[in-house]
């Protein structure tokens, strides 16, 4: 059986970096791959790459459509398997939007700080709550002490651009490491038990 060449336009739209229209985007109409399947996947690709950074505008659905020679339904449903993804969000008056790619979270023990700061994606933290308190039956047992020990209590806001990612809940031995807020908010808390050789060993995180 013969294939069908790749539908790819003779003559691209001009356009800068960080556009669709930059992009080498192609489909081949002879795979068994759907063809939103094929196009949602290579705009994923430029937005975990950097092609499309954070804030790159689609543009025009019906403008994608024509240059690939799909149909508008056809380019809809790719866009819309992103936006459903969080990589993309679509804001009335603006468009189609890169909100920021995903993180990828390695089969090993790493913070969520460093995992966003690899994936250059500027991380920050805002710190909600930084307490002693005495640990509950449940935190004690979790963490080997007494019931009624002092631990720290710290509740964390994690960002990256500036838009929410996780919120983070902590108890740690009060003799285990000095946590201080501005500390907190500059590094991650992996980072800070490192600094004073506190090897990590396992965890359990969801």
């Amino acid at each position: 059986m013969r294939r069908a060449p790749a539908a790819r336009p003779a003559h691209p739209s001009p356009a800068g970096p960080g556009t669709p229209a930059a992009l080498d985007l192609a489909v081949d109409r002879g795979s068994p791959v759907p063809l939103y399947y094929q196009l949602a996947r290579q705009l994923e690709t430029a937005i975990e790459q950097g092609a499309l950074g954070p804030g790159s505008r689609l543009g025009n659905e019906v403008d994608l459509a024509g240059r690939l020679g799909l149909s508008r339904p056809t380019v809809r449903q790719a866009i819309q398997s992103l936006v459903d993804k969080g990589l993309l969000v679509r804001r009335r008056g603006v468009g189609t939007q890169v909100v920021h790619s995903q993180v990828k979270r390695p089969l090993e023990l790493s913070s969520l700080y460093d995992d966003l700061e690899a994936a250059g994606q500027r991380p920050s933290t805002r710190v909600v709550r930084n307490a002693v308190e005495r640990a509950s039956a449940e935190v004690a047992a979790t963490l080997g002490i007494a019931e009624g020990t002092e631990v720290h209590h710290l509740e964390r806001l994690r960002l990256a651009h500036d838009e929410p990612m996780a919120f983070l809940s902590n108890y740690v031995p009060l003799d285990l490491l000095d946590i201080r807020t501005e500390r907190l908010e500059s590094t991650g808390l992996y980072r800070m038990m490192r600094a004073v050789g506190i090897t990590l060993h396992s965890a359990r995180q969801s």
